[in-house]
C-alpha cells in the first residue's frame, strides 16, 4: 500500500481514497464492523470507526469536536446521534464534500472548519473529542501540544477518543507515517484520566501486514 495513491496531481486527498479512510476501512474490516449509516451509505463515504460507534454507547450527546474529519464519515454518524459537532481538517476540498452533505441535507448541527491540527490551538471547550487516525499524520514535535491542547479543551466529565498507529520492537510499523506511538506513550500522557477502554492491539492490512493501533476512550476528571 502506496500512500501516494490517495493524492491527486495538486496533493490533495481524493475524495474516499485518503490516507485514514483507507486505513479505517482496513482495521473495521478485520474488526468485522457493521453498521447502519443512512448518510455514510447514501454519499458513498465509508461507515463510521468502529470505535467512534463503540463510544456513542458510553459518551451521551453533547458538543464534539470531530479532529481530522475528511469529508465527514464520523461526523455525519455523530450528528445523527444528536451531537453538536464541529468537524474541522487541513484540507479544504474534503470540507467543501462535507459542506455540501450538510447544505442537501439541511444539517444545522455539524460546522465544518479549516484548523491545522498540529497548530494546537483550538478555541472552544467540548463534551467529546474524537481524534481516530488522525494524529500519525502530524508533525511528530506537535503531538504532545497537540495532546495537551486536547486535555485543556475537555470539559469535566468529557471524553477524549484517540485510535493511532504504533511503532515498537515486536511489531515495527510497516507505513511511513511521521508519526507513531511507542508501547505506553498514549496511556503515559492521560495520567489522571478514567479509562474507559484501552489496548494496544494488532490488526491484519489488506496485504497482510500486521499493524498495531493504540486505541484510548479516556474520560476527564477532575
Amino acid at each position: 500500500m502506496h500512500l501516494s495513491r490517495t493524492v491527486d496531481d495538486d496533493g490533495n486527498r481524493v475524495m474516499g481514497q485518503d490516507p485514514a479512510s483507507l486505513l479505517y476501512t482496513l482495521v473495521d474490516m478485520e474488526q468485522g464492523v457493521s453498521v447502519s449509516a443512512d448518510l455514510n451509505q447514501k454519499y458513498g463515504l465509508n461507515p463510521a470507526h468502529s470505535e467512534v460507534v463503540s463510544a456513542c454507547e458510553v459518551v451521551p450527546p453533547g458538543d464534539v469536536l470531530d479532529m481530522g474529519c475528511s469529508n465527514g464519515r464520523n461526523a455525519l454518524y455523530l450528528a445523527e446521534r444528536g451531537f453538536v459537532v464541529t468537524a474541522v481538517d487541513v484540507n479544504p476540498n474534503a470540507l467543501g464534500q462535507l459542506q455540501s452533505i450538510i447544505q442537501q441535507e439541511g444539517l444545522d448541527t455539524i460546522t465544518p472548519r479549516l484548523y491545522d491540527i498540529g497548530s494546537a490551538d483550538l478555541d472552544s471547550d467540548y463534551d467529546f473529542i474524537v481524534c481516530t487516525v488522525t494524529l500519525m499524520f502530524i508533525d511528530p514535535s506537535r503531538v504532545d501540544a497537540v495532546l495537551l491542547d486536547m486535555q485543556a479543551r475537555t470539559r469535566v466529565g468529557g471524553f477524549n477518543l484517540i485510535v493511532c498507529a504504533m511503532d515498537t520492537p515486536d511489531y515495527p510499523c510497516p507505513m511511513n507515517f511521521p508519526f507513531t506511538f511507542g508501547p505506553g506513550q498514549l496511556a503515559a500522557a492521560y495520567k489522571g484520566w478514567d479509562f474507559v477502554k484501552y489496548n494496544e492491539e494488532l490488526g491484519t492490512m489488506h496485504n497482510g501486514a500486521r499493524l498495531q493501533f493504540a486505541t484510548m476512550l479516556a474520560r476527564k476528571t477532575a
